[in-house]
Order: structure tokens, then sequence, then C-alpha cells
């Protein structure tokens, strides 16, 4: 067992999603969205590094020492898998791991809505998955899979950075590739997924230009592909999808989103005041004909409007989804205005006036 291990179990008794170490400081646990420092004495470099170099790939080590960063997933059976992140900082080497979860929770565990298995069903075309670090889009995409994986008789083919959640293959055949590991990048995985006969393509992250456009390319020629941004609401994934080409290619680009796209899932993390946990507000575009016209016309700005009319096909807008939670009573009025869209909508449930920054 290795010494950071106890920390681990530590996570796992407190309900942490993060492990935060860093030289310099002593070790500190998110749990439930709040910042909690572990009794424990302050970690010095030396003893720090030996610690996390204990649990790393040989490999990986040079790999750090020659960027001064690193990503890569770690295990402990029966317990989680953590996703590691090492960095160099002004006192030395620090280290966050995010817990990732044994057991893949189902979308009607999570409290998704329905279209979420309809989404799962989809033949073809590009679902995307956003929302801010942290804000539980891994989580939605593993069910999302989960539930192809016992419905389907498909072969999928996920890429991430590092590997987070295992599906083991139930209906279908599941194989997993970690960038840096088995593959280079994510864009070398796309161009080499074409040849391996998918059927679900899984990019655990869409992040330059070359990986959106080999995404497009899949999702418009038969596959269907998942993937994650890290934009705040499904009017500004479009426009980050379409703007990260030259203005030369946008044109084609939104003819090709157009009819490629299915849907855009934009989610938002809150803390639970019923009980300890977290839950999801949900923003869901489903890309309907008019709403494949708005964007190859250049016209997202109206994405919202569809969107707040668009109910009976599935659509649902974050500020809709946020006062559903509000009231059911599971989130606080004070966090449900901070992230709202139209604030105006929640200062009714404020006990004080809001503040002026919002």
């Amino acid at each position: 067992m290795a010494k950071i291990d106890a920390f681990f179990k530590l996570m796992f008794e407190q309900e942490a999603s993060d492990l935060h170490l860093v030289s310099g400081q002593q070790p500190v646990l998110r749990i439930h969205g709040d910042m909690e420092r572990v009794k424990y004495k302050v970690l010095e470099n030396e003893e720090l590094q030996a610690m996390l170099y204990e649990i790393t790939p040989e490999d990986k080590v040079k790999t750090f020492e020659e960027s001064g960063d690193l990503d890569f997933g770690y295990e402990i059976p029966g317990m989680s898998r953590y996703r590691a992140n090492f960095f160099m900082q002004k006192n030395g080497i620090g280290a966050v791991f995010r817990a990732i979860p044994s057991e893949i929770l189902t979308a009607e565990q999570l409290g998704l809505p329905s279209i979420f298995t309809k989404i799962a069903s989809l033949p073809q075309g590009l679902v995307l998955v956003t929302g801010p670090t942290g804000s539980g889009k891994s989580t939605t995409l593993a069910a999302i899979v989960d539930h192809a994986n016992k419905t389907r008789k498909d072969h999928i083919l996920t890429v991430e950075d590092p590997i987070e959640f295992v599906h083991l293959s139930r209906e279908c055949v599941v194989n997993h590739r970690e960038v840096g590991t088995h593959t280079k990048s994510f864009s070398a995985a796309l161009r080499g997924a074409l040849r391996e006969d998918p059927d679900i393509i899984m990019v655990g992250e869409m992040r330059d230009l070359e990986t959106i456009a080999l995404a497009l390319e899949a999702a418009s020629t038969g596959h269907l592909v998942f993937g994650t941004l890290h934009t705040q609401s499904a009017a500004k994934t479009v426009d980050r999808v379409i703007d990260v080409f030259p203005s030369s290619q946008q044109a084609q680009v939104r003819t090709t989103l157009s009819e490629s796209l299915r849907a855009v899932i934009a989610q938002n993390l809150f803390k639970r005041i019923d009980k300890r946990g977290r839950c999801a507000a949900l923003e869901v575009l489903v890309c309907t004909p008019a709403v494949g016209n708005l964007i190859r016309e250049s016209k997202t700005f109206q994405l919202p409007s569809v969107i707040q009319t668009g109910k009976k096909f599935g659509m649902q807008s974050l500020d809709d989804a946020i006062l559903d939670l509000l009231q059911k009573g599971w989130v606080s009025a004070e966090e449900a205005y901070t992230k709202a869209v139209e604030k105006s909508r929640f200062v009714q449930f404020l006990k004080e006036a809001p503040d002026v920054w919002g």
C-alpha cells in the first residue's frame, strides 16, 4: 500500500470529490463543494514528491520533470479511480486528485430528464456536454454511455486524458484509449478511430481545432460522437465550435454543424441544502430543424428563445432547471440567484436585496 493511499481512504470516508496536496501547505479536501483542511502537518516538497512519485509510472515522471505538468489515472481496487494532475508551483510540487466513482450511476439515479435515454439511442450525430470544470460533465456522459452499453449492440470507443469511468463491455464492445499512453493525442486517436469500426465515439475533451474538426467529420459520416467543452450555455457552445475555425471556413462549418449536431447539454452543480451532496441543473438544446436553420443562418443569439418554447422536444432552459431545484427545496435561493441567467426571476426568493456583484 502506497503512503498516499491513506489520504484516498480519508477522501472515501469523507465523501470528498477532490484532494489537494501542495508543498508548503496542509492537505485539503473538497467536500460537497467546500475546501476543508485536513488535520495533518504542512507538506514539505521532498516528502510530497516522494509520496507522489511512489504511485507515478516511471515514464510519466520523466514527462512531468520535463514539462512541469502531468495528467494520469490512478486506481485503488474496490474504492475508486482518481484523475491525477501534477504541477509545479512557487513552493515546489503540487497535485490535485479527482475521485472517479467505481459505480456508474444511471440516468435515472442522477435524475436526468427522459430525453437522455433517447440521446443514448441516436444512430449518429454530435452530442456535446458542457459546463465549467467540476460541473459533473463526466458523470453525465458516463450515464449516457452506460445506457448505450446496456441497450445497443455496437462498438463504443472512448478517448480520454486520462481514462475516468471504466465501462465493462455489456451488450456493446467497449474500448478505452488514454492520450499519452495508448495514443499520442485526441486528434491522432480520432484519425485512427475512423478505421476502427466504431459506432459510438466518446471524446473526453474537444480542446483544439483539429480535434473539433475530426469530431465533426466523424459525426457527419455516420458515427454517434459524444464530446465535452468548457462552455456555460448551449448557445455559447455552438458559437465556440464555430469560432475555433478560421473565418474563411465558418460558413461551411455552420452548415455541417446544423446537419450533424443532435443535442447540447450545459450543466452546473449546486450544493444541496436538504442533505449532504450536490445536484445538477441542466440546460438542454435539441437540434430541431428550426435550431439547424438558426445555426446555418448565424442567428445563435435566438437559441435561448427556442429553448424556452421547445419543451415538447425535450428542451429545457438552465433557469427553469434551477427553479425546479429551488422549488423542491434542494438548493438555496442565494445560489440559485447567483448562477441564474435571468436573475430577476429569482429576486423574489431572496431574504435580502441582491448583492451588487450578483
